[in-house]
């Protein structure tokens, strides 16, 4: 497989890893948003969210929460991001499923700026939600 993450993963490519375990590794990103931007990266290769398996799904949260603990306490910083950029037309770049947590500062100048939506009532939330609400039965 031509992934960089796998590759990673197997050691063929360096990296700078700051977390492993059986099924995770985490490694500071190389085109960091912020310095000390962490990838946690699955070793079993998934293209994203939405074929992880719910084994690994299920053990994901605690490091992610053991990750976020630890960079926020080595940096000091004063929160953090954690995004998932799922398929192209979501940011996705590297089709091997990884989360940021990106440390953040007060005044670190990094902002989301585009528009947020709105609903044109609550009538149309409603079917929102109805529409995504079906898919979970």
């Amino acid at each position: 497989m031509d992934c960089i993450f796998c590759k990673i993963v197997n050691g063929d490519i360096p990296s700078a890893r700051v977390y492993e375990d059986d099924d995770f590794i985490a490694i500071l990103d190389i085109r960091p948003v912020n310095l000390g931007h962490t990838l946690l990266i699955p070793k079993k290769h998934f293209r994203n969210v939405l074929d992880t398996d719910v084994e690994i799904g299920s053990k994901i949260y605690p490091v992610l929460t053991k990750l976020c603990n630890a960079i926020k306490d080595a940096l000091n910083c004063d929160g953090l991001n954690v995004i998932q950029n799922i398929e192209a037309a979501g940011g996705q770049e590297v089709f091997h499923s990884h989360i940021h947590i990106i440390p953040r500062y007060k005044d670190d100048g990094l902002r989301f700026t585009k528009k947020h939506k709105e609903y044109k009532s609550t009538d149309e939330m409603q079917e929102f939600a109805k529409k995504i609400a079906e898919k979970l039965s």
